[in-house]
């Protein structure tokens, strides 16, 4: 299982229009994925306009190259990339220990 973690920062003021807006993309399209696992989203509270989008994919080719070069990506960036201030950070990461 690969972790992506997409750190993201929109335009200020937009906060409540993209809450909607990434529930929307991840419930309409992200979820149907192939190798999606599950996802969680956390907003900052010292920076309202940072999100970070954590998603898990059976595996990185599932991200990279099966959902980015698929026909859901376009559908996805359609809903939520108005509101990006600045390209979303995604990096990968493999699971080295966690709490039972």
């Amino acid at each position: 299982m690969i972790l992506e973690i997409a750190d993201i920062r929109i335009h200020a003021g937009q906060q409540a229009e993209f809450d909607a807006a990434i529930q929307r993309g991840l419930a309409e399209v992200i979820q149907h994925a192939q190798g999606f696992l599950g996802f969680k989203v956390n907003k900052s509270i010292e920076s309202p306009e940072r999100y970070v989008l954590m998603i898990h994919w059976a595996t990185l080719e599932n991200h990279t190259i099966d959902f980015r070069g698929s026909e859901a990506f376009q559908q996805w960036r359609a809903i939520v990339g108005p509101y990006f201030a600045a390209a979303p950070v995604v990096e990968h990461f493999d699971l080295l220990a966690e709490s039972s």
